[in-house]
């Protein structure tokens, strides 16, 4: 049984790869770095050919039937899914990171955060033999309808969107909350200093003072822009009764529905 972890205590993960060292510096800066340092995460990387059969440490080889490049053998990849699980206490959810996986996003980040411990296995190749991924992968993660070299990228972005919705991973504890795509479309527009650059000055509400205009127009501006640039979005936005009355006021609740938005608000 996979265990969950609870608030405040550290999630782990573990990298399955034959290419540790890609993962080196992306672990070694900024957030990541410091949630670390802190405890917040654990980040432990495995070299699968330590758990190859043969003294080549092959972790690969052609594929039956014939077809081109190369398949990842199944017995290194189950003896490393076996050796790692018995690293930690509790055992990980094996997570899989397949162009044929789930299709990852920000409601599959909030859900593995409440994981306790995740085991990321990197592909490689023409992919995994299906024979591992039937009997030790619990699930497959896919990062974009596209082909990287192999899984490690994929594994990082996992590693770093989940690690910034842990509690006190970010500097400011409302962040994660108001991200884009963390209500289903995307985040208003931001200004810093200078006031005026190039002649174009930064909203005025946005010095007023006033937190309510300045959430008002935020709320508008964010809707405006997701209809304008990822309309795709507009069907999975939430709302709250209130911002639904605002939305109405604005004309833009019309819009929204016409773009394929269903009342949903939010509990």
């Amino acid at each position: 049984m996979q265990a969950e972890a609870a608030v405040g205590e550290t999630i782990r993960f573990d990298v399955l790869t034959i290419f540790p060292e890609l993962l080196d510096s992306p672990l070694k800066e900024g957030i990541i770095r410091r949630a670390q340092e802190a405890g917040q995460i654990g980040v432990f990387c495995h070299n699968i050919r330590e758990y190859a059969l043969d003294k080549h440490a092959m972790t690969d080889d052609r594929p039956f039937g014939g077809g081109e490049g190369m398949v990842m053998k199944p017995e290194p990849l189950a003896a490393a899914v076996q050796a790692v699980q018995e690293m930690a206490p509790q055992p990980g959810r094996v997570i899989l990171l397949s162009p044929q996986g789930r299709p990852y996003s920000q409601s599959v980040a909030q859900e593995l955060a409440g994981q306790a411990r995740l085991l990321l296995v990197c592909g490689r190749y023409e992919g995994v033999d299906e024979r591992f991924a039937a009997r030790y992968v619990d699930e497959e993660i896919s990062i974009g309808d596209y082909i990287l070299t192999g899984g490690e990228l994929a594994a990082m972005v996992l590693i770093d969107s989940i690690t910034r919705l842990r509690p006190g991973v970010l500097g400011c504890a409302d962040s994660a909350d108001y991200d884009t795509f963390s209500r289903g479309g995307l985040k208003y527009p931001q200004y810093t200093r200078p006031r005026l650059f190039e002649g174009v000055a930064a909203p005025e509400v946005l010095f007023s003072g006033d937190h309510g205009a300045v959430a008002q127009w935020r709320l508008i501006a964010a809707v405006e822009r997701t209809l304008a640039k990822r309309p795709d979005l507009v069907a999975r936005m939430r709302f709250s009764p209130g911002e639904l009355k605002i939305l109405q006021r604005q004309g833009l609740l019309a819009r929204l529905r016409e773009s394929g938005w269903k009342s949903r608000p939010e509990n």
